[in-house]
C-alpha cells in the first residue's frame, strides 16, 4: 500500500482524539458545576450507547443537532429520575460543548504515528463533528500542525457516510482516491464510506467490533506503521 498511498485520511473522534475519555472528564466538570449528584461511572455506562446511537441517527439525517444535543440527555438522565425541560437541556448542552475541548488526550501512539507520517505523507482530517468544535480539539490537542486539510460535515453540508464529502476532502487535499487511505472507527462511516469513492481503507477497531472479511484493519493505532 505504502508505494502508492501519497495522501492519508483521518477521522478525529476515537480515532485520534480519545473522546470517551475526554466526554468523562468534561462530564465531571459539568455535574460540578451544575450540582449534578450521580454517579458518573453509573451515568456513563448509561450515555455511552444513548449518544452512539443519537450520532447514528444524525449520521443519517434523521435527527437534527439541536435533536442530537437535547435527546441524548434527556435519555441519559432519565433512568436517574432526573428530567429537565427544553431550555435545560440546551443549557446543559452548551456547557458541555463548552467543557469538552478542555480535556486533549489521544490515543496511546498517536503523537508518534503522526511523526512519522508527516514526513512520508499528506495528512488530513475528515470528520462528522461540529466545525468549531472539532477545530478546537486538534488546536488544544497539540496536533493541528499535522494536518494539511480539515474538512467537517457542518463545512460540506453533508456527513460521513455520503460519498459527497469524501469528494470534497480529496479535492480540497488535491488528492486522487486510489493514493488516499482514509483511516477510522467507524465502519459504516468511515470505511464503506470512502471505499464508495475508490479510497483504500484502513479500520481502526480498538472496539473488536466484528465485520466482513477483506478489509484491512488494525487494533492500535500505533499498528499504522505495518501498513504505510
Amino acid at each position: 500500500m505504502s508505494k502508492i498511498i501519497k495522501h492519508v485520511f483521518f477521522d478525529l473522534d476515537h480515532t485520534l482524539w480519545d473522546f470517551d475519555r475526554n466526554s468523562k472528564l468534561a462530564f465531571e466538570r459539568l455535574f460540578v458545576k451544575h450540582r449534578i449528584t450521580i454517579d458518573i461511572e453509573d451515568f456513563i455506562a448509561v450515555y455511552e450507547p444513548i449518544n452512539f446511537e443519537y450520532w447514528r441517527l444524525f449520521r443519517n439525517d434523521e435527527i437534527t443537532k439541536q435533536e442530537l444535543r437535547r435527546g441524548r440527555f434527556s435519555r441519559a438522565f432519565q433512568p436517574f429520575g432526573i428530567t429537565f425541560s427544553n431550555d435545560e437541556l440546551d443549557f446543559l448542552a452548551t456547557s458541555y460543548i463548552d467543557e469538552l475541548p478542555k480535556d486533549n488526550h489521544l490515543f496511546e501512539g498517536v503523537l508518534d504515528v503522526l511523526e512519522y507520517l508527516v514526513e512520508r505523507y499528506e495528512l488530513h482530517i475528515i470528520t462528522n463533528g461540529f466545525h468549531e468544535v472539532q477545530h478546537l480539539k486538534l488546536r488544544n490537542s497539540g496536533i493541528y500542525g499535522y494536518f494539511k486539510t480539515i474538512t467537517t460535515s457542518e463545512e460540506t453540508g453533508l456527513k460521513k457516510p455520503n460519498p459527497v464529502i469524501f469528494q470534497k476532502a480529496l479535492e480540497k487535499a488535491f488528492a486522487i482516491p486510489h493514493q488516499s487511505l482514509m483511516v477510522g472507527d467507524s465502519f459504516e462511516a468511515d470505511i464503506l464510506g470512502a471505499a464508495s469513492v475508490g479510497m483504500e481503507t484502513l479500520f481502526f477497531n480498538y472496539r473488536k467490533e466484528e465485520v466482513p472479511p477483506g478489509y484491512q484493519r488494525i487494533d492500535e493505532i500505533n499498528e499504522l506503521k505495518i501498513h504505510l
